[in-house]
């Protein structure tokens, strides 16, 4: 080397920016691999992720774009050229038949992913746009752990885990645990048949186990995904029979002695048929078009799935152009996964502050830098209680992860590992309410600290006023932070019977609210009038019962007398109602002024069906056996509210139209369901035809 050579490297070595574009490409390529692999380690092998998915997906976007520019930096190693994840100690290695491969993925939230996924399609197949469109099958990408489950002479006999795509974990004790899964096939007792889908946890069992864990004084999870796979990678068997895990199919492994349908379609429909669950948000269509509908459509129904769901998957429905199709790398050239905006995020955590909520409690809620995350824009976060907080190791300053999935409130969820700029001092709950001054106190033996101020206190007013106005309470729509603040510091509603004595003049006077938002507002409190017992109860914010709870003991106490003259021993035959539950609701109807409340509401109108409770339930339901399909706007009862009462009545509401459906119901402005309905001939009825069908049918 000469002279000039050596002097060029040691300036590069001195300053980087004099590294050559090629250099700077290959230590960032360097770079990326292993970040990449320590953060796949942590999230598929430890179930411990500290990095959410959708930086993942950045950081892995961009040393692909690095490889392609610079194809002599690709590896055999690299994490683009193979499916991350190892066998955990204590586990018996399993080899896949067949590899269990990852998928492309597309992360833009138009409508241009599954069009370039139909161009590279046709021209890999040489279709012309002239020739007819290429058919595909949809279905939704579940933010789960992939699982391999073998049946051999329709036996289950092994589950096992990805792993590496080639090697995974033998984990069937565990998976027996789950009683979505059958042991033996129904119908089918081939030489051998792999199954392949997605162990799952659905939100509201990830939410119980979460709260199980923190009155337990336990860790947390960070999200249901790594519930689940923490669950099933359990070296006993016992442990994971205590998580409510679910589990969806979606395709096939090693196969033997056994005719495989000739399209993906057919091959769901098949596994159902084999008594195995199979998510019925799956649609087959032709061309981009179809995949950019259905892209639209469950993007606007995830918040309300049950469990979470990262995008969507499409799939070549012909296996005959699948195997002419083929694979590259590590992912089939006939398949792709479609995102949605990400879940969770990175942000800084600016400031802790404190909220005072509706039945007093103090919660910290965490002041961030703004995100886009989950499809809305964030600037606030819970933290749960300063327990939570502390577990976590949050303080002002750091970068945390931020995450928001349905009509979940967005929480802090964890921090980056890395070290502050400088010293925080540790954050403690106040002694004093920040909104009324009473003084705080916390439980005996429990972590929450509340405002001793009760209903002398600004914030409980106005927070139980919110959740009286919930979209799941009594859905009164447009009564939100803004006009309830000035409702209450005015002083003109202080009692949630006196929303209902608002007039339209009153609230005209109001700031930013014209005389048609006031009409608005009337029109809403008058509608929100015809409700159910269930939602009813839960609006009144007793302490202890939730959506769950008020649907109990409305369905075994059938009329409010019954309930509020009911006693703590009474409470207890109530299903899942222990005596903690119990106790606090014949407090709350023990109190004169509660009763005095319940007593105005209803003077003000408020009504709803009754029944005979309990003994009624054991007699035959007039919808029992029978789908419906809710669509459009009904006239006096909200989507919720209709689908309590199909439920009631033994009915079950489905998303979708299909032959099976019994009846749809439909409103105002109602869309594609009521085109499906009358192509299918199915029978369609309206909010007065639903009322006389639970009147009448059976």
């Amino acid at each position: 080397m000469s002279q000039s050579d050596l002097f060029s490297a040691a300036s590069r070595e001195v300053n980087p920016a004099a590294r050559t574009p090629a250099e700077r490409a290959a230590d960032r390529a360097a770079e990326l691999r292993q970040l990449l692999n320590h953060h796949a380690h942590l999230y598929y092998v430890l179930d411990a992720p500290e990095l959410p998915d959708a930086e993942y997906d950045r950081l892995f976007q961009e040393l692909q774009a690095i490889e392609a520019a610079h194809p002599e930096l690709l590896t055999p190693d690299s994490p683009t050229q193979r499916v991350i994840g190892q066998v955990l100690a204590g586990f018996t290695p399993v080899r896949h038949a067949v590899p269990m491969l990852s998928i492309r993925t597309e992360t833009d939230t138009e409508a241009s992913g599954a069009t370039a996924f139909d161009e590279r399609v046709r021209k890999q197949l040489e279709l012309s746009e002239e020739v007819a469109p290429v058919e595909y099958a949809a279905e939704l990408k579940f933010d789960g752990l992939a699982i391999n489950l073998r049946y051999e002479q329709g036996v289950l006999v092994q589950a096992a885990t990805r792993g590496d795509g080639e090697t995974g974990e033998d984990v069937t004790q565990n998976i027996r645990t789950i009683g979505q899964i059958p042991l033996r096939l129904h119908g089918v007792e081939a030489p051998v048949i792999e199954v392949r889908g997605e162990v799952y946890m659905r939100r509201d069992d990830f939410e119980a186990l979460n709260e199980r864990q923190r009155e337990a004084g336990d860790k947390t999870f960070v999200n249901p995904r790594n519930a689940a796979a923490g669950a099933v990678r359990q070296l006993d068997p016992a442990i994971a029979a205590k998580r409510p895990l679910s589990f969806y199919a979606y395709g096939l492994g090693d196969v033997q002695g056994w005719d495989v349908p000739a399209t993906h379609s057919e091959l769901l429909d098949a596994l159902q048929a084999m008594s195995m669950p199979v998510c019925e948000h799956r649609v087959v269509t032709a061309g981009a078009a179809g995949l950019v509908e259905f892209h639209r459509a469950m993007g606007a129904q995830r918040d309300g799935l049950p469990f979470d769901i990262d995008g969507v998957v499409y799939k070549v429905n012909s296996r005959v152009l699948q195997q002419r199709l083929g694979f590259v790398s590590r992912e089939p050239r006939w398949a792709v996964a479609h995102k949605y905006p990400a879940q969770e995020q990175l942000t800084r955590l600016n400031a802790i502050e404190i909220q005072v909520g509706r039945t007093g409690k103090l919660t910290p809620v965490a002041k961030l830098e703004p995100v886009f995350v989950g499809g809305t824009t964030v600037s606030n976060a819970t933290l749960h209680n300063v327990f939570e907080l502390r577990r976590k190791g949050v303080r002002v300053g750091d970068t945390v992860i931020v995450r928001r999935a349905g009509d979940v409130i967005p929480e802090v969820v964890g921090k980056l590992a890395a070290e502050r700029p400088a010293y925080v001092p540790n954050f403690h709950m106040p002694r004093s309410c920040p909104v009324c001054g009473s003084a705080t106190v916390r439980e005996r033996g429990g972590m929450d600290y509340r405002c001793s101020g009760g209903l002398s206190c600004p914030a409980q007013v106005k927070q139980a006023m919110l959740h009286f106005a919930g979209r799941r309470a009594m859905d009164i729509e447009g009564l939100g932070d803004k006009l309830v603040d000035q409702l209450v510091d005015g002083g003109i509603v202080l009692s949630l019977p006196g929303l209902y004595k608002l007039g339209v003049a009153k609230l005209a006077a109001l700031e930013r609210m014209a005389e048609k938002s006031a009409q608005n507002i009337v029109d809403a409190l008058e509608k929100s009038k015809t409700t159910t017992l269930a939602r009813f109860l839960f609006a009144l914010g007793i302490r202890q019962v939730g959506e769950t709870t008020a649907k109990d003991l409305a369905r075994h106490f059938g009329a409010l007398d019954r309930l509020m003259d009911a006693s703590v021993e009474q409470l207890l035959e109530v299903r899942d109602v222990g005596p903690i539950v119990a106790q606090s609701i014949h407090t709350f109807f023990a109190q004169p002024h509660n009763r005095e409340a319940v007593e105005q509401l209803r003077a003000a109108g408020v009504h709803w069906p009754e029944g005979e409770g309990a003994a009624a339930e054991q007699g035959p339901k007039p919808l029992l056996g029978k789908t419906l399909v809710l669509t459009g706007t009904l006239p006096t009862l909200s989507r919720d509210a209709a689908k309590e009462l199909i439920e009631a009545a033994g009915g079950k509401v489905s998303g979708s139209v299909s032959k099976k459906t019994h009846y749809v119901i439909a409103g105002e402005e109602a869309g594609s369901k009521l085109d499906k309905a009358r192509e299918l001939g199915v029978t369609v009825l309206d909010e007065a035809g639903l009322q006389a069908l639970i009147q009448t049918e059976g």
